[in-house]
């Protein structure tokens, strides 16, 4: 059962999406916010597996929110859903942490697939707001490394072993965390960086100079997968 924080100031916005939820038998909504601040008091009171966050709310904003929970809570994930373009809002939202983004005009229909994705460490983004990640990216730069810059020091830290074949536990190993936890960094990361596969994140760590290649010295020792 995927535990569920609902955080929207609109009420009908709550019970439409909690009543969709809970139909599928698979999530439970432990908790509504109505504000930014009772968000973060209530993901840390109730230690949801995800949180589906507005953009615009009082107090604070989904996106100053989200830093929040993700800085308290590591291996609670962030859905963004908002009626707000993804120009506007995807990146700031990917670097607050946020591990998916939905626009609340594919809500229904796509937010329980959503929801499970990123409960199980996977991110999600539509198409078009893959486009804008990949845009982001390519802006500045002719190469990917500089993709590097969009992560933190952990995310980091947590792309260079998965890239080089070990699993979340030998990862949560080396990290000192759990598991959990670098399924979120892992998550946030490919999100960021609009990855989905082990391969695609293999490649990205190559090309940013994460890992040697094999002749060379000094690779972390890769496990199976």
């Amino acid at each position: 059962m995927v535990k569920v924080l609902l955080v929207d100031d609109h009420p009908v916005v709550r019970a439409g999406m909690k009543a969709l939820l809970e139909t599928t038998g698979r999530v439970d909504v432990v908790g509504e916010a109505t504000s930014g601040m009772e968000a973060v008091e209530q993901a840390r009171a109730l230690q949801p597996d995800v949180v589906i966050m507005d953009v615009a709310m009082p107090e604070m904003d989904g996106v100053q929110t989200t830093r929040r929970i993700t800085a308290l809570a590591p291996e609670t994930k962030v859905l963004v859903v908002t009626i707000h373009d993804e120009n506007e809002y995807l990146l700031p939202a990917l670097d607050a942490g946020a591990a998916g983004f939905l626009n609340k005009s594919a809500a229904d229909t796509d937010l329980i697939g959503a929801v499970e994705a990123i409960a199980r460490g996977h991110s999600y983004l539509p198409r078009q707001a893959t486009a804008v990640v990949a845009r982001s990216k390519m802006r500045d730069a002719a190469t990917r490394a500089s993709g590097t810059e969009l992560l933190s020091s952990r995310e980091l830290a947590a792309v260079r072993l998965y890239a080089s074949g070990f699993s979340a536990r030998e990862t949560g190993r080396e990290m000192s965390i759990k598991p959990k936890t670098v399924d979120g960094y892992l998550a946030r990361a490919k999100a960021k960086l609009g990855l989905s596969t082990r391969r695609e994140v293999v490649r990205f760590a190559l090309e940013a100079g994460l890992l040697r290649t094999p002749e060379e010295p000094g690779n972390p020792r890769p496990v199976a997968p």
